[in-house]
């Protein structure tokens, strides 16, 4: 079956993901954008709730000591993979969001009498933390991993870009240009970076996931070349 198209993934797709593309007859190349590691980190003054807004997060309290205190408490957490992720290893959610904005409108008008500590990482947006600020919540920041740029400089032409976060966009931007390759973001945060950032430029080209995954990520990028 003749190819479809050439993709580029700004992060390494798991064999499934890889072979459902391929099934499609849309070729994948890949390379990773960014690196996140697990940062050394003391847990002290936490609150009632607990809040995660990414996996990585969850990953690195994984591996702390008082893992099992932290499992007495609640959790509000974004994004539906880190809420399994987070049921998974015996944590209770009480909530989660496809954004961090909508997260901090929740806690906001049902939870504003409770305390939380957020679990963040070095590149973490400012969305959450200053909306609740602005609505005097308390809650205090733990930085618990750190993301790091890996720009690559990628010369072959594709007909289709996969980005998967804002500092994927920026990595991806500091050695390399786009021309009329198709977008795909995971979602509108992602999406809103590149448009700031191609703010000067004609290109318009975006498509954002209808949910924040890398698998509907992948729907899209099936359903627009076929």
């Amino acid at each position: 079956m003749p190819v479809k198209a050439t993709i580029l993934s700004t992060k390494t797709l798991s064999p499934i993901q890889k072979q459902v593309l391929l099934d499609n007859s849309i070729q994948v190349v890949e390379a990773d954008f960014i690196k996140t590691e697990n940062a050394s980190f003391e847990i002290k003054n936490l609150n009632k709730n607990l809040i995660f807004t990414s996996q990585n997060a969850v990953l690195s309290i994984l591996q702390h000591p008082k893992i099992e205190e932290l499992k007495q408490k609640t959790v509000f957490c974004v994004g539906l993979k880190t809420k399994e992720l987070l049921n998974e290893n015996g944590f209770t959610v009480e909530a989660y969001t496809g954004y961090a904005e909508d997260l901090a409108e929740i806690i906001t008008l049902v939870y504003s009498d409770e305390s939380f500590t957020f679990f963040s990482g070095n590149l973490r947006r400012d969305t959450l933390p200053e909306m609740l600020t602005e609505n005097e919540i308390t809650f205090n920041e733990i930085k618990v991993y750190d993301t790091t740029l890996t720009p690559h400089k990628f010369e072959n032409k594709v007909d289709g870009i996969l980005f998967f976060s804002p500092s994927a966009v920026t990595s991806y931007l500091k050695k390399n240009t786009l021309a009329n390759e198709k977008l795909f973001c995971i979602g509108n945060t992602t999406a809103d970076t590149l448009r700031t950032m191609l703010s000067e430029t004609k290109i318009k080209n975006i498509k954002t996931a209808y949910q924040p995954s890398v698998d509907n990520v992948i729907e899209q990028v099936i359903e627009y070349f076929n």
